[in-house]
This record gives C-alpha cells, sequence and structure tokens, in this order.
C-alpha cells in the first residue's frame, strides 16, 4: 500500500465515522423532538415498545425499530437482547438521559447538538443557494429547531455561570446592582434565559429583554412566568437603537449575537447609546483562535462548523452586511468597539471553553 493509498484509506475511514456519528445524532432528534427520551426518563421502570409508543404518542412499529436502533447504538439499554421484540423492555440511563432531555443541566446537550440539526436540515436548499448567490439566509429559514437550540445551549451557562462572572470580574457593576433602582438591558435576548438569569441574580434590578423576533419574544415571556421573575423581566420587540431608550440602563449585555448580525457596529453604537453614563457593556462572543490555524482543535472546528452552516449566511442578511460570522476573534472585536465609539476593550478572564467576556468602556 502507497503513502496515498494508506491516507486515502484513513480518510475514508474518518467519514464512515463521522456518517455513523450523523445518523446517531439525527436518531437522537427523533428522540427529543418525539419526547421519547423524556418518556423513557420519566418512566417508573423500563419500557417496553407497546409502552413507549403510548407514552409518547407515536406508531409502535417505529417504536421498536427506534429502541432497537438506540441500543444497538449502546444509548439505551436492555436486559434480555433474547426475547422477542414486542416483549423487550429498554432503559435510558440516567447518566444518557441528563445529556439527552432538555434542561438548565451544564450536561444537557439536546439543545447544543441535535435541535440545532433540525434548523440546518430545513435551511440546506436556501444554504445551496446563499453559496452561489452570496446571499444570506434570514434566521426564519432555520426555524424554531435553530432558535431552540441555539437558546437552549447557553441556557446552563446563563444559569449557573453568569452572575459568578460579573461578581468575579465586574466588582463594581455587580455592587451597583444590588442596590435599588438599577436597570438591565439584554439585547438580542432571544427567548429570555439570559434574562432570567439576570433577575435571580439582581432582585433589586429591572431587567428589559429586547429583541425584534417575536416568536422568540413569545417564548421569553412564558419562560420568564415559569421561573417567578415575569415581575421583574420585561420583553419588549424593540429595537435597541430607539433614542427614547438612551442613557437608560446601568448594564448593557450583547450575548452570543454580535457575530450573527448583519451590521455590528451599528448594534454596538446602539448598546453605548443605551448606557447611562455610570454603566457598563458586556459582550459576550464565540472563543476562537487568536489567528487562523489549521487544523484546528475540536472548539475551533466546531466554531467554523457553525459559521459554515448558519452564522455566516444569517449574518449576510439584509443591506450593507458586514457578514462576520461565527469566527469573531479579539481583534476584530477590539477593531469593532472602536469603530462603534468605545476607547477600550478589556477580555475578562472567565473559564468557558466555546465564549469570551468583554467588557467595552470609553
Amino acid at each position: 500500500m502507497t503513502a496515498s493509498d494508506a491516507q486515502t484509506h484513513v480518510f475514508a475511514m474518518r467519514m464512515w465515522k463521522s456518517l455513523l456519528a450523523t445518523q446517531e445524532l439525527l436518531s437522537a432528534y427523533l428522540g427529543v423532538k418525539l419526547g421519547l427520551y423524556e418518556a423513557l426518563a420519566t418512566a417508573p421502570g423500563p419500557l417496553r415498545p407497546d409502552e413507549l409508543a403510548r407514552a409518547a404518542d407515536v406508531a409502535p412499529r417505529y417504536a421498536r425499530e427506534w429502541l432497537e436502533q438506540q441500543a444497538v447504538c449502546g444509548i439505551v439499554e436492555t436486559d434480555d437482547a433474547r426475547l422477542p421484540a414486542e416483549q423487550r423492555a429498554y432503559r435510558l440511563p440516567a447518566g444518557h438521559a441528563a445529556v439527552l432531555t432538555v434542561s438548565d443541566d451544564p450536561m444537557s446537550l439536546a439543545s447544543l447538538a441535535v435541535l440545532p440539526l433540525g434548523g440546518v436540515a430545513a435551511a440546506l436548499p436556501d444554504l445551496l443557494a446563499a453559496y452561489r448567490s452570496g446571499a444570506g439566509v434570514p434566521d426564519d429559514v432555520f426555524g424554531v429547531d435553530w432558535r431552540d437550540g441555539h437558546s437552549g445551549a447557553n441556557r446552563a451557562l446563563f444559569a449557573h455561570q453568569l452572575a459568578g462572572w460579573i461578581a468575579e470580574q465586574l466588582p463594581d457593576v455587580h455592587a451597583r446592582l444590588d442596590a435599588p433602582g438599577q436597570r438591565i438591558a439584554d439585547v438580542a435576548c432571544g427567548t429570555g434565559w439570559s434574562s432570567i438569569a439576570l433577575a435571580r441574580a439582581y432582585p433589586h434590578a429591572e431587567v428589559n429583554g429586547l429583541d425584534l423576533d417575536g416568536a422568540a419574544l413569545r417564548q421569553a415571556e412564558r419562560h420568564a412566568v415559569e421561573a417567578g421573575v415575569a415581575d421583574r423581566v420585561r420583553f419588549a420587540r424593540r429595537d435597541a437603537a430607539d433614542p427614547q431608550l438612551a442613557g437608560e440602563y446601568h448594564l448593557v449585555c450583547l450575548f452570543d449575537a454580535l457575530h450573527e448580525v448583519s451590521q455590528p457596529v451599528a448594534v454596538l453604537q446602539a448598546c453605548r447609546q443605551l448606557r447611562a453614563a455610570d454603566g457598563a457593556v458586556l459582550v459576550m462572543d464565540a472563543k476562537v483562535a487568536p489567528a487562523f490555524t489549521a487544523p484546528g482543535d475540536d472548539v475551533e472546528r466546531f466554531q467554523y462548523g457553525t459559521s459554515v452552516l448558519h452564522c455566516l449566511p444569517a449574518s449576510r442578511t439584509g443591506e450593507d452586511s458586514t457578514g462576520t460570522g461565527t469566527v469573531l476573534r479579539p481583534g476584530m472585536v477590539r477593531e469593532l468597539a472602536v469603530k462603534a465609539g468605545f476607547s477600550g476593550m478589556t477580555v475578562l478572564a472567565v473559564n468557558d471553553r466555546f465564549h469570551r467576556l468583554y467588557r467595552l468602556t470609553g
């Protein structure tokens, strides 16, 4: 075997394993969307195919095939594979359930790794056309799966880490927000998980979530009611650049959105305008390598994959788009901030594999 033949064989095996992983993720998508994992996770014991079918309201024959495939993949377990197909019962191990059900558990990957597949699949025809024309692909083409996946992917971070980051890295802001009468603007708030986390961390503050996506805001309102903070969180379909909001907020947040917007400088200018004289602007965005490196590590591969399939096309919608994409390196964030009128940018020392946190000043 020549060196070229060996290289071909190794790469062919890599693609084969990628195929298997893709099939398993797509079958996991069925499990999340149809409530199959939730039914297994909440059942008092193992379920036969007919029992899972009733619990999740799916056809028994599909339930059987899906359970068998999940068992073959090692996702669910069965006590006796020798039993007839209709009599075998299956359980979802607790450790797997934490990963495959939607929650604010830091180990839940249902939103990050599973739901976005539905959004990308729905958008594939538009992506093919956009790559030929150079046009963008609006977020609504990716649909509810992408919206739920993207917002849910950061839910655990907001619930368990955001307040600690602010307390540790911005002690002046933290002290101010503990006082009554403070206001926080959560720009591009999406389905509201960040706004809810801020309201829980600062019970004396009023949090205003601003977004242009009406469907996402309706979800945000439901989430706030369920979280018990609807009295202190207000969501509005409103442009952050509205001059009536200028100077109203002691903290202005822009979380995981700068790389997706078509005009990032204008968005940062709006954030600067929202800020009160003694206020702060906090930006969270993708953590990528400081400079292009190939091949990259797993996180860099993930960030570029997300950019190719969603964030670059989404950022190219609208007039005068800069087409930023996910790979927004610190140097580019600084450049955008300066163009927006800020005089300084600090990369805050937070421990996260996927995100950087920036404080913009001046």
